[in-house]
C-alpha cells in the first residue's frame, strides 16, 4: 500500500477535475485599485448561520491572503457577540437595511453570502453595485435567471466573482481531476456520487421552505453530486434523466426528500447520483478502462479519503476546506491566478439542477443539456 501525498503527488499521476431584479446602482470606490495596495483582503459575511459561525468565520482566523473584516445580520444581538470575538470595529458591522451602505468601507473588499437561497441574488447584486467582490454560497440563485443577473452584475460593475465551492481548494478534489486529465486509470467510463444526510430537525427549517430554499436535497446535497460526475469525468454531461421518492411526505411536505438522476456524457461515460435529505452517503467512485478510483467520504469538511484499485491510499494533510477556498478566491483577486470556482460553474449547475426538476415532473424523461466546452470548468 502507497500513501499518495502532496510530495509524490505529481511523479504518480504523471505515470498513470428569486429575487434577480437588479437595483438601482449605488456608487462605489474602484475595489480594484484598492485591492491592488493590500496584500489581504477583508471580507464581510452576510449572515452569521451556522456555517458562517462554525466554518468561515474560524477559517478566516487562519487564512493567508484574507480575514474577517465585518459582519451583515438581522439579528441584534450577534453584533456585539461577534464584535467582542473577533474584534470588529463597529464601522464594519451592517444590517440588512443598511447592507448599501458598504459601498464607501474601504475595510471590506469583499462580500460573502451565506443566506437562505432566495436571498442570494439579491444580496450578490447589491454586493456587486457597492463595489465588493463576491463569493455566493451555493446554490447560486433558486433559478437560472438569477444567475444570469448575478453574472450581469458583478460584470458591469467590475467585481470578481467566485462560488462558495469549497472543494475545488482542497487536495482530494483536485487529485481526482488529475487522475482524469491524465487518463491515470484510463478513458471513463462509468462515474458515481451519492451525497446525502438525513435530516430530523425542525420541520419549519428554511431548508424545508421551498420559497427560502428553491428546492430540496438537490439544491442543497445534490449539487455536490453533480459537481463529482462532473470532475469526475472531465466533462459537461449531454442528457439526464431522474426520479423523485418521497417517503416521509408528513416531514417533507414542500421540498423533494431523495432524488436519482442519471447523466450521459460526450465521450460516452455515463454516471449516476443520489441525493436526499432522508438517509447519509458521503462517496464518489470512477471506473476507467484500466482501473477505478474512490473517495469516501468525498463531500464533507474532512478530512476526506481514497484509494484506488492499484491499492494506493488517497491520503493528504487536513486542512480547513473554507481556508483554501477563501485564499485561492483572494489570490484570484490579488494576483490574477485563477477562479476555481466562477459564477458560470454555478450557472451550469443550476441548469443542471432545473433539467432534474424538469425530468421528473415528466416522469422521467431525458433531458438534453447543451453546454459550450469547458462552460463553467474553473481554472
Amino acid at each position: 500500500m502507497k500513501n499518495i501525498t502532496r510530495r509524490n503527488f505529481n511523479s504518480l499521476t504523471a505515470k498513470g477535475i428569486g429575487g434577480a431584479a437588479l437595483l438601482s446602482s449605488a456608487p462605489f470606490a474602484c475595489a480594484m485599485g484598492v485591492n491592488q495596495k493590500k496584500e489581504k483582503l477583508g471580507i464581510a459575511l452576510v449572515g452569521l448561520g451556522s456555517y458562517s459561525t462554525y466554518q468561515l468565520a474560524p477559517a478566516l482566523q487562519d487564512t493567508q491572503h484574507s480575514y474577517l473584516a465585518g459582519i451583515v445580520t438581522g439579528t441584534p444581538a450577534k453584533e456585539q457577540i461577534w464584535a467582542d470575538k473577533y474584534g470588529i470595529p463597529k464601522r464594519n458591522i451592517y444590517n440588512y437595511q443598511n447592507f448599501d451602505d458598504i459601498a464607501t468601507n474601504e475595510d471590506i473588499d469583499v462580500v460573502y453570502v451565506v443566506l437562505p437561497n432566495s436571498m442570494h441574488a439579491e444580496f450578490s447584486i447589491r454586493a456587486a453595485q457597492a463595489g465588493k467582490h463576491v463569493i455566493c454560497e451555493k446554490p447560486m440563485g433558486i433559478s437560472v435567471a438569477e444567475c444570469d443577473a448575478i453574472i450581469d452584475a458583478c460584470k458591469d460593475a467590475g467585481v470578481k466573482l467566485g462560488m462558495g465551492y469549497r472543494l475545488h481548494s482542497e487536495p482530494y478534489t483536485q487529485q481526482v481531476k488529475e487522475f482524469v486529465r491524465e487518463r491515470t486509470f484510463g478513458d471513463v467510463l462509468f462515474v458515481s456520487a451519492d451525497a446525502a444526510y438525513r435530516s430530523t430537525g425542525n420541520p419549519d427549517q428554511w431548508r424545508l421552505d421551498r420559497s427560502l430554499s428553491g428546492g430540496g436535497a438537490l439544491v442543497n446535497m445534490g449539487v455536490y453530486a453533480i459537481q463529482s460526475t462532473i470532475y469526475g469525468t472531465g466533462e459537461n454531461p449531454i442528457s439526464v434523466a431522474a426520479q423523485e421518492f418521497s417517503t416521509r411526505p408528513d416531514y417533507f411536505k414542500d421540498t423533494d426528500e431523495t432524488i436519482t438522476a442519471q447523466f450521459k456524457f460526450p465521450s460516452g461515460a455515463v454516471g449516476n447520483i443520489s441525493t436526499s435529505h432522508n438517509f447519509n452517503a458521503n462517496a464518489m467512485y470512477v471506473s476507467g478502462s484500466s482501473g477505478w478510483f474512490r473517495l469516501q467520504p468525498a463531500n464533507n469538511y474532512g478530512p476526506l479519503s481514497g484509494e484506488t484499485s492499484r491499492g494506493d491510499i488517497i491520503k493528504f494533510p487536513h486542512e480547513s476546506q473554507q481556508k483554501l477556498q477563501m485564499d485561492d478566491f483572494a489570490r484570484h483577486v490579488l494576483f490574477g491566478e485563477p477562479n476555481k470556482a466562477p459564477g458560470e460553474m454555478g450557472k451550469r449547475d443550476m441548469m443542471i439542477v432545473e433539467a432534474i426538476y424538469r425530468s421528473i415532473a415528466d416522469d422521467g424523461a431525458t433531458i438534453a443539456l447543451d453546454f459550450e466546452p469547458g462552460f463553467g470548468f474553473g481554472g
